[in-house]
């Protein structure tokens, strides 16, 4: 086995175990929104698991599996979860999600949407995604919990979303021209694997180290 594929059959172990963690923080959670973070990390993880194994029983199209509905989804759960209930700004996840979802346009019209990911949507969903980064750790150096900073469950969060979907950030952008040089592509692919198994591990850590304040739905 080479690195890769061992990093590609760490990662679905990973997800499986922090799937396990939210389904079992579920029931302790159901009262408040992390409810919600639970089904998110659940889902992904059968979402993977079909992405993997359902070519050997059906014929799909993976591509517009993922640039469809899997990415979407990661996006728009992640507005809803820093600019609705974190920042509290429900009319600011709506617009953004409305931004993002408008995106799909030119790749319908323009571009080939046969391909493995589409670039422009991917590339204007983690720019958003990192102005609420930014202003997340904006809002968490300026507060006055910064000395529980390891009981903030936005902490890990925020930590992992900014590993694995602003650091990969550009590897997706610009994919097409990476790919034509080997040695770095297999780098930022690495990179891209190892990431999002740390981004997974500070998921599971947040769920189990995070505290959320009293009354906080």
């Amino acid at each position: 086995m080479t690195i890769p594929q061992i990093l590609y059959e760490t990662i679905l172990w990973v997800e499986g175990a922090t799937a396990l963690i939210a389904l079992f923080y579920y029931h302790r959670e159901k009262e408040q929104h992390w409810k919600y973070f639970c089904l998110y990390l659940i889902i992904i993880f059968l979402c993977e698991v079909f992405g993997k194994y359902s070519p050997r029983f059906i014929d799909y199209d993976s591509p517009k599996f993922y640039n469809y509905f899997v990415i979407p989804l990661e996006f728009i759960f992640f507005y809803w979860l820093y600019a609705a209930k974190t920042f509290g700004k429900p009319k600011l996840f709506y617009i953004l999600s409305l931004l993002y979802l408008l995106s799909f346009i030119p790749n319908e019209i323009f571009l080939d949407t046969k391909k493995e990911i589409f670039s422009i949507n991917y590339t204007l969903g983690c720019l958003i995604l990192m102005i609420l980064v930014i202003m997340e750790y904006y809002h968490q150096v300026n507060s006055s919990e910064i000395i529980n900073f390891s009981r903030n469950r936005m902490f890990y969060i925020n930590l992992g979303v900014t590993l694995f979907y602003i650091g990969t950030m550009p590897f997706w952008t610009f994919y097409a021209q990476i790919r034509q040089y080997k040695e770095i592509w297999d780098i930022y692919y690495s990179y891209f694997q190892i990431s999002l198994i740390i981004m997974y591990i500070l998921f599971s850590v947040s769920l189990i180290r995070g505290k959320q304040k009293p009354g906080l739905l």
